[in-house]
């Protein structure tokens, strides 16, 4: 049986059965007074004569440390008690870890845990969708419970899995459902839902979209995504940067001598760090090696994360011949992965599909110099020359030269990262994020009359709810394009 780590691959990419079309829109200008943030801006917090600013938040998440997946239990971890911290009050439904409490309140946070039912499914690519389902009602109960204690000015959904939990809660407490889409089905698949699975879980993320007052996504990169797949209207879109704890990621100059003699020898080290799926395009990293190899003599690479796709970049590191210098030490945590960053001369991102790239923001916060592939939220976090290299996704001999230039000038290297770590500092912290966030609640609630107005007469005209088609917004069917 195949395990599953939700957002990975699901099936073979090769497959081109199914394409939603995704389409590119101008940025529009930062809110005022706000970080520079592109795409279309969180609307202004609330003046007088409207709800008050302080917010009680039921936040939903299918994980929330100690489950840590990818980087979506860090993201609700931080927003919530950065959220606390600005008056607000947040409650977290999440499923149970083993040896976790069941309820607790940890900095700040209330945080309930729901506990598997005795009939348990895997969470493996077979059993996918049971398993959520199965998910779903334990934390539908678990949530309602919650609501026992006090009442909820908005639900805070977070991504696909928690979809049906969101929808009973907002029918069931009558309050406005924000959700934040964290990636998509499709833009995992870099445009492609190859299987029944992939397509379900894309009708799914249609439905909580077109179901959700408002949306909060992370780039504008992903701003038109969803507007491109789901038929969401920009005005309903926030763009709401993922955000970064710099003191994280400062490690002692002790710990960083340690992960360099550990990894880098006697010549420059390069570095990657995350999930071994497909769409983080290490195989290009790996492609490019040679090359980089025969420019910097005794130059040494560590991939560290794991995931599925670790057998296949194991086959490819020895393919090319790059045994010695190649060192994957799976999942580094504590301080390893922080020093590990702190140390390299290069960090790099060759990411096929980045909803965001917070792992860049995360490297820049380490101090390392960053060369990161030009899509999605990289491209609009890395400014090329000033806070990084950028360079082609899809391509090893680009991502050679960007590192190359890196290893080549180090003080100009040094340079650009001293600039990123600043940039981090001063337009990624959470104190701004959980702001955006709140001013997101604020417009969910001021909106929420018209919009459950708009839902209900789309109801009476069709005599039910729309039907979500599993193709996304204005997608044609498998019949359709065959016989177009």
């Amino acid at each position: 049986m195949t395990t599953l780590r939700v957002g990975e691959l699901l099936a073979d990419a090769t497959d081109r059965a199914h394409l939603p079309t995704l389409t590119a829109r101008p940025q529009t200008p930062a809110q005022p007074g706000l970080p520079a943030q592109p795409g279309t801006p969180a609307p202004a917090p609330p003046g007088p004569g409207v709800p008050p600013r302080t917010r009680r938040i039921l936040m939903l998440s299918w994980e929330y440390p100690p489950v840590l997946v990818g980087g979506l239990g860090r993201h609700v971890h931080a927003l919530s008690v950065a959220l606390v911290a600005a008056g607000h009050e947040v409650t977290v439904v999440t499923r149970h870890a083993e040896g976790a409490p069941l309820e607790e309140y940890a900095d700040g946070v209330r945080i309930l845990r729901a506990p598997e039912d005795p009939v348990t499914f895997p969470l493996a690519t077979s059993s996918l969708l049971a398993w959520t389902m199965a998910f779903n009602h334990t934390l539908t109960r678990t949530a309602l419970r919650a609501t026992q204690a006090g009442s909820y000015d908005v639900i805070h959904a977070h991504d696909w899995l928690v979809a049906h939990t969101a929808m009973t809660l907002r029918d069931h407490l009558d309050i406005p459902l924000v959700t934040t889409i964290h990636a998509t089905e499709a833009g995992r698949h870099q445009g492609w839902l190859p299987e029944e699975m992939n397509r379900t879980i894309h009708g799914v993320e249609q439905w909580l979209s077109s179901e959700s007052g408002r949306l909060i996504v992370c780039s504008g990169y992903m701003r038109d995504e969803v507007n491109a797949l789901f038929g969401v209207p920009a005005g309903r879109v926030d763009v709401v940067a993922n955000g970064v704890e710099p003191h994280r990621w400062k490690v002692p100059a002790r710990a960083v001598a340690a992960a360099r003699a550990r990894f880098a020898g006697d010549g420059p080290l390069v570095t990657f760090a995350g999930r071994l799926v497909y769409e983080k395009g290490v195989q290009h990293l790996i492609a490019g090696l040679p090359r980089l190899r025969e420019r910097h003599p005794g130059l040494r690479a560590v991939i560290a994360g794991d995931g599925p796709y670790r057998a296949e970049l194991e086959a490819e590191v020895h393919r090319h011949g790059l045994g010695h210098m190649v060192t994957m030490p799976g999942f580094l945590g504590g301080t390893d992965l922080p020093a590990l960053m702190a140390a390299s001369d290069c960090f790099a991102v060759p990411s096929i599909y980045e909803p965001f790239g917070m792992v860049a923001l995360e490297g820049a916060a380490a101090g390392a110099p960053l060369a990161v592939a030009a899509t999605g939220g990289l491209a609009e976090i890395v400014e090329p020359g000033a806070t990084g290299m950028t360079f082609r996704p899809h391509d090893p001999d680009g991502l050679a030269d960007a590192v190359d230039a890196l290893l080549s000038d180090r003080e100009r290297a040094r340079a650009m990262a001293r600039r990123a770590r600043r940039m981090v500092h001063d337009q990624y912290g959470w104190a701004a994020i959980a702001q955006r966030t709140a001013a997101s609640y604020a417009a969910a609630i001021a909106t929420d009359a018209a919009f459950t107005a708009e839902r209900a007469e789309q109801r009476m005209s069709h005599g039910r709810a729309q039907t979500i088609s599993a193709f996304g917004a204005g997608q044609p069917s498998p019949a359709q394009q065959a016989s177009s």
